[in-house]
C-alpha cells in the first residue's frame, strides 16, 4: 500500500503529460515487460537484489513478520524476477487514481501473502516448489500479458 501511495503521489508530477503520450508509454512499458519475460529481449530490472535475512523473522515473530512483509512488498530488500510489477507500477504512475493505486497495492499484497500460505497448505513444500519452478516462465508471461491487456483496454476505452 505504501508503494502504491507513493506511485499515486508521483503520478501528479506526470499529470501535465498529454493523455496520448501516457497511454503510449504505459503500453510500451508493458509490451517491453512481456517481451522480457518471454526472453525476446534482455533488459535488466532496477532492483535492490538482496535477500531479507532470516534473522528478521527470528528476533521477534510479529515484528519480524511485519518487517519482512514491508521489505518484500516495497522492494527494499528483495529480488524481483518478474516484469509485471514494473509494468503495473508504470501504469499507476502514468494514470494516477488513488483508488486504483490502493486496489493494486492490496492485490499485490494479497498475492505476496497468499503464496507462502498456499505453499504451506499444500502439505508438500518440496513438490510445490518444483511445480512452481516448472511454471515460473508461464506465470511471468501471463501476469505481464495481463497488465499489457489492461493498459491496452484502458487506452482503447479512453481514446474513443
Amino acid at each position: 500500500m505504501l508503494s502504491a501511495s507513493v506511485l499515486w503521489l508521483g503520478s501528479g508530477l506526470l499529470s501535465p503529460v498529454p493523455e496520448a503520450a501516457r497511454h503510449a508509454l504505459a503500453v510500451l512499458c508493458a509490451l517491453l515487460c512481456v517481451l522480457r519475460d518471454t526472453g525476446a529481449v534482455r533488459l535488466p530490472l532496477p532492483q535492490n537484489a538482496r535477500q531479507i535475512p532470516q534473522e528478521v523473522l527470528q528476533r521477534h515473530l510479529l515484528r519480524g513478520t511485519l518487517q519482512f512483509g514491508f521489505e518484500l512488498g516495497t522492494g527494499v530488500r528483495t529480488y524481483v524476477t518478474a516484469s509485471a510489477p514494473y509494468a503495473l507500477a508504470t501504469a499507476l504512475l502514468l494514470y494516477g487514481g488513488l483508488g486504483t493505486a490502493l486496489l493494486a497495492g492490496a492485490g499485490f499484497a494479497a498475492g505476496r501473502a497468499l503464496t507462502p500460505l498456499l505453499r504451506l497448505a499444500s502439505g508438500d513444500v518440496t513438490g510445490w516448489d518444483a511445480r512452481l519452478e516448472e511454471r515460473r516462465g508461464a506465470l511471468k508471461v501471463t501476469t505481464a500479458s495481463s497488465v499489457l491487456l489492461a493498459v491496452l483496454g484502458l487506452a482503447v476505452v479512453t481514446w474513443r
